[in-house]
């Protein structure tokens, strides 16, 4: 949900040359910017290394939820899968500036009791080491975009609490629209904070 929506947002754009996505199976968009590639396995990337070459940023918006899964599972197919794509990119393209998707709840000191939002910290962390620019964009609750396919199911539950929550809390609330629309921000102009509450994300959208 959240990768397409910054996709749209991304085509949409009129500041965004092109876009290569990477995906374990088609995403069934078409644009004259879009370009996929089909790699089933993400931790063996090297038969498409040379194509992930000239690119000035990475959107990474793949994430999987912690429930039922153990932190060593977790850990793999967050930490461990990030850094593999990230470690790659940062060789690959010096100069990208790496935009990550975590979550509202992330600890940054890596100590805390929660297991997810230590393994979501160490990420962050971990990346904004390997990147002059990088910024780590904390979302809460986000309203789809108009038009997106891949919505759970259950979120039709959910989406009419959108309006009543930004405007109670609006700390906690923004839409997919202004994710991707702050992701472009941090690339064109930067932002003086490297980790990103929803406030922020909505204050960079605007920039």
């Amino acid at each position: 949900m959240v990768g397409e929506g910054v996709l749209l947002g991304c085509l949409n754009h009129p500041d965004v040359e092109q876009v290569l996505v990477i995906n374990r199976k088609p995403g069934g968009v078409s644009h004259p910017k879009l370009r996929e590639i089909i790699q089933t396995d993400f931790f063996d990337l090297a038969p498409i290394e040379p194509q992930l070459i000239g690119y000035n940023a990475c959107f990474f918006c793949l994430g999987v939820s912690s429930v039922g899964m153990s932190e060593e599972e977790y850990k793999r197919t967050t930490y461990d899968l990030t850094l593999n794509f990230a470690q790659l990119l940062a060789r690959l393209n010096p100069e990208m500036t790496f935009c990550y998707v975590t979550g509202a709840g992330t600890d940054s000191s890596e100590q805390g009791r929660v297991a997810w939002a230590r393994v979501k910290g160490a990420t962050e962390n971990s990346l904004m080491r390997l990147f002059k620019q990088s910024y780590m964009f904390r979302p809460g609750f986000m309203k789809a975009t108009p038009g997106q396919k891949n919505v759970k199911s259950y979120y039709k539950f959910f989406a009419w609490l959108y309006p009543i929550g930004r405007a109670l809390y609006p700390a906690g609330f923004c839409t997919l629209q202004e994710v991707g629309q702050a992701m472009i921000n941090a690339v064109s102009k930067g932002y003086p904070k490297k980790i990103l509450e929803v406030k922020d994300i909505v204050n960079l959208a605007k920039a």
